[in-house]
């Protein structure tokens, strides 16, 4: 269980979440939509500990993340953008990322073949590609044993073959009962790999409810248009 309660952060004069109470139940696969500056990143750096609401809790399993930052250990993150050192390889970050998860055994070797990162384990970070960096975050969020993944704009960049990937990769955790936060843009992606949709507006949340809901409320049979009748319901 993730619990949400009377989130508010603001970034000087600018109030990003104002207020956001919800709870998510093991299990759920959410997308977080939104359109830009609504708070949809921040709301999952909170949730991951690299920002600090100034109002609020977080909870996981009744346990607030402030009491103890172990409960990372069950997080796989896929960021917006992600940052590695620019001089190390890519062999060389995935076991960085191992050593700083107390991961022993080799168990990216998979993940590596279906991104088809093997030519690539040598290569330095700079001389990467964006799509290239996009499959390296996603090998590390998937090699580890995680029960919540948090994926924020994770089919960015990424070509046709390894988007492929990436959605299976989700839907087998979706299989496990993993919980599953994500953002995306591209919302024609949505049904197909999530259950739930968490619309937030100026920091706040517009509307919550589960994708065959939303169909059914607009009677709509395509999501784009469905988010957009929805909204104008309010």
């Amino acid at each position: 269980m993730i619990e949400f309660r009377n989130l508010t952060k603001r970034f000087g004069k600018n109030t990003v979440l104002r207020g956001i109470s919800l709870a998510l139940s093991p299990g759920s696969s959410v997308a977080i939509l939104g359109p830009n500056a609504s708070g949809k990143t921040t709301l999952l750096k909170c949730l991951l500990g690299l920002t600090r609401p100034d109002e609020g809790t977080i909870l996981v399993n009744g346990v607030p993340i402030t009491d103890s930052p172990l409960y990372r250990h069950r997080i796989g993150y896929m960021p917006q953008h992600p940052h590695f050192p620019e001089n190390l390889q890519v062999a060389e970050v995935i076991e960085l990322v191992k050593r700083v998860r107390a991961i022993a055994a080799p168990i990216e070797a998979p993940y590596i073949e279906r991104f088809r990162l093997e030519t690539e384990l040598k290569k330095p970070i700079r001389a990467l590609s964006g799509g290239t960096r996009q499959k390296l975050s996603a090998v590390l969020a998937f090699m580890v044993e995680a029960d919540i993944f948090v994926l924020d704009e994770p089919t960015a960049g990424l070509d046709p073959l390894a988007l492929r990937v990436l959605k299976d990769e989700i839907q087998q955790r979706r299989a496990r009962g993993c919980t599953i936060l994500m953002t995306t843009h591209t919302l024609g992606d949505v049904p197909e790999l999530c259950d739930e949709v968490l619309f937030l507006l100026e920091g706040k949340i517009a509307f919550r409810e589960t994708v065959a809901e939303l169909f059914a409320s607009t009677n709509s049979r395509h999501f784009d248009e469905a988010i957009l009748l929805r909204l104008q319901q309010r």
